[in-house]
């Protein structure tokens, strides 16, 4: 595939990342840092993984709290927070939202309305995840066909 489809690939993924709410205007504002040039090269792409594996590691620390015959709804919280600090750090807005609704079972202390909270916040990670990745593969491919 040439550079330039590849490059209208990359446009129509990103377009329909932000149609979908799945990304908002963080993640746009960190595109035009690393567009413009005053970062270092490849900025999205380590703020993105780094979100990744933060992300992966707080929802398996969340489902661990949760499958506890008593959960410490403070740890669930502080896990949450930080859980939507990350997905502010990328502009992962579906992320953040539902970070957002899991704290009213987290105040109501629900164990059930947590573990469906959880559910939704799982899919949305893996949803915009996969978005990310699907971003960043592109980005390699047409960095691999050579200078614009």
């Amino acid at each position: 595939m040439s550079a330039a489809a590849l490059r209208a690939r990359l446009n129509n993924h990103v377009t329909s990342m932000f149609a979908t709410d799945t990304v908002d205007e963080y993640f746009q504002y960190l595109q035009s840092v690393d567009e413009d040039g005053s970062s270092a090269p490849g900025l999205v792409a380590e703020v993105i993984n780094l979100f990744i594996g933060d992300a992966n590691s707080i929802l398996n620390g969340i489902a661990s709290l949760l499958n506890q015959t008593m959960v410490d709804f403070n740890k669930v919280d502080d896990l949450v927070h930080q859980l939507k600090g990350c997905s502010c750090s990328v502009g992962a807005k579906k992320v953040n939202l539902s970070c957002m609704h899991f704290h009213q079972f987290i105040e109501a202390r629900s164990k059930e309305g947590c573990l469906m909270a959880l559910a939704l916040l799982t899919n949305e990670f893996c949803d915009v995840r996969d978005k990310f990745q699907t971003m960043m593969q592109l980005e390699q491919q047409i960095a691999a066909c050579g200078p614009k």
